[in-house]
């Protein structure tokens, strides 16, 4: 999905005083989390998970916090969980998302039980609520990265 509202260099809005809204921080990928930003980028939802122990882990880290092992497969997720919590943000605190606000940042407890942070789009913000079915969606905000945001998600098409 290419971003509606998209802000990079060649399509900044200019702003009051002719100045150019810069593009969005992105996320540096690390070699723990690689594996999550490549699947992200093919519109797939993969959670780091130990095999020794189990536990899902977001975000990624080199060895498990639960029992210290670095042996990791990445299983595709539903993409369906709920709002776990949420904040609607109404001052940009990058310049970069100065025409986004205001906007939701969300605790997202997926179906498999790993929380993640994310953004609900789709929705106005004053319509989310804690408890809200959601579903993942993927921004491509460049040509290497697809950031997960989440939409509303109605069980059964209802």
């Amino acid at each position: 999905m290419r971003r509606a509202d998209a802000i990079d260099e060649k399509t900044a809005s200019a702003s009051p005083g002719n100045s150019v809204i810069p593009p969005i921080p992105l996320p540096q990928p690390t070699d723990a989390s690689r594996p999550f930003w490549e699947s992200c980028h093919r519109h797939e939802l993969r959670i780091q998970h130990c095999l020794q122990c189990g536990a899902f882990i977001h975000y990624p880290k080199i060895h498990c916090p639960m029992d210290g092992s670095d042996r990791f497969d990445w299983p595709i997720m539903s993409g369906k969980g709920y709002v776990y919590s949420f904040v609607v943000v109404l001052r940009a605190f990058h310049a970069g998302f100065k025409l986004q606000v205001p906007y939701v940042v969300a605790i997202i407890q997926l179906e498999e039980g790993v929380r993640m942070i994310s953004n609900v789009v789709g929705i106005d913000p004053d319509k989310v609520y804690v408890g809200m079915r959601v579903e993942v969606e993927f921004d491509d905000v460049s040509a290497d990265i697809s950031l997960p945001k989440f939409h509303p998600y109605l069980q059964g098409g209802q």
